[in-house]
């Protein structure tokens, strides 16, 4: 049995419990049974090899064979600020960001933003997260951060070596691709706007906060495509 199960608690040696919607996923959906073998990551970097003692309605026991040293993440961390799609194209975002290795992933407020980043919506695209570490072997959860403005967004990451901000037009610098990639080892944040870019008052306030403009070529991007390209870019 290959695949991967999210446990919500540190994984250590000795026995633990799975429970909630991975354990009924485990149980009821795939027919685990004692002594099947299976993978756990917690998220927080750990992987470990596990054989199923017993399987109940809403939890399994399991017992940790050995942990795993694996590491899957960039070398140094990339957050994204993007101003959320709608529907969903906000899950297509969220797994593919997982995919490529992105630390975190801020929703913005912006000025000609669609869609609103609730409590509610922001409890989805954690789940997504999971759904896509387990897919794609991550053990360490891309982190939904909580939503913030531009001005706070900036003022948040102002130690980053490396901040970048999609715009299209003449105003932005042409995209250096080769410049970007021959620095893997910088620390980056970036930010995406919404359809329609950013503002010119948002704009100003990264300019103030020494962020570079960037364009990401001749043509329009919708707001997940920019994201992935600057994803895919910057190591």
């Amino acid at each position: 049995m290959s695949q991967r199960f999210f446990i919500s608690e540190s994984i250590e040696a000795g026995q633990l419990e799975l429970t909630g919607a991975e354990a009924r996923h485990l149980g009821r959906v795939m027919r685990a049974q004692p002594g099947d073998q299976v993978t756990l990551f917690d998220g927080q970097g750990c992987e470990a090899l596990a054989t199923i003692q017993q399987v109940d309605r809403d939890h399994v026991t399991l017992q940790v064979d050995e942990l795993l040293e694996v590491d899957r993440e960039r070398p140094v961390s990339l957050v994204l600020g993007v101003a959320l799609p709608r529907g969903d194209r906000q899950k297509w975002l969220v797994e593919k960001l997982v995919e490529l290795g992105v630390s975190s992933l801020v929703p913005l407020v912006t000025e000609r933003g669609v869609a609103q980043p609730t409590d509610k919506a922001l409890d989805r695209l954690r789940r997504m997260v999971i759904e896509a570490s387990k897919q794609c072997g991550r053990n360490r959860l891309m982190e939904i951060d909580m939503p913030r403005t531009l001005e706070d967004f900036c003022q948040a990451h102002a130690d980053f070596p490396r901040k970048l901000i999609a715009h299209p037009g003449e105003a932005a610098g042409g995209l250096d691709k080769q410049g970007l990639m021959l620095n893997p080892d910088e620390a980056t944040v970036a930010a995406v706007g919404p359809e329609g870019g950013f503002g010119d008052s948002e704009l100003d306030i990264a300019d103030r906060h020494g962020w570079q403009r960037i364009s990401l070529g001749p043509r329009i991007l919708r707001v997940e495509t920019a994201a992935l390209a600057l994803a895919g870019l910057t190591g």
